[in-house]
């Protein structure tokens, strides 16, 4: 049995976060750097307007409560990009600066859109993404404020995984991972 932790979103404490980031360096970034941010604001983004838009169709509780818990991932990155003077590209619901980023928004609310199994398929698959790309940015800094603030993001993108799994298991559905190795699917399942 999976545990039931569907209530727990995933919301980051965004004054303890500032607090912790306060007192480490900033200064340059590299490029990679640059573009992780950039990327991860907008992919956490996508996943908060991907659940808006599944809440708005089948209303479901799961999206719900980690919709909004991406709206303090993306805080979170706010912060960074505010403590670095970047500016943020996200535009309104449903739109984004980055091409690939748009793309992959139409395929996962048309492809959520058609029943609640394949809706809960798609935020297990965002979650898996998600972790995948935190994981992939996470390799590219050795920014003590960048990896705290991905190693945040990537924890609630494991619970949120767990809940679109637990979700998928009330209504007998048995998920299989998409992206993520068996071996990562596990670990994190188990967690």
């Amino acid at each position: 049995m999976i545990p039931d932790n569907e209530s727990y979103t995933g919301e980051l404490n965004q004054s303890a976060l500032s607090l912790a980031i306060t007192g480490e360096p900033s200064g340059e970034l590299t490029d990679a750097e640059i573009a992780g941010l950039l990327f991860m604001i907008e992919e956490e983004k996508l996943a908060g307007d991907v659940y808006s838009a599944l809440n708005e169709r089948w209303n479901l509780r799961v999206f719900e409560n980690i919709g909004r818990a991406e709206t303090t991932h993306q805080a979170a990155i706010k912060t960074l990009l505010a403590r670095y003077t970047l500016s943020d590209p996200r535009k309104e619901e449903g739109v984004f600066a980055n091409e690939s980023l748009q793309d992959l928004y139409d395929d996962l609310v048309a492809q959520g859109s058609l029943s609640v199994k394949d809706a809960l398929l798609t935020g297990a698959a965002i979650e898996e993404i998600d972790i995948l790309d935190l994981e992939e940015y996470m390799a590219q800094t050795d920014r003590e404020d960048i990896l705290l603030v991905y190693d945040n993001l990537k924890r609630g993108s494991e619970n949120h995984l767990r809940a679109f799994v637990n979700n998928l298991d009330r209504q007998r559905i048995e998920y299989a991972p998409q992206y993520l190795s068996q071996k990562e699917y596990d670990r994190i399942i188990k967690g």
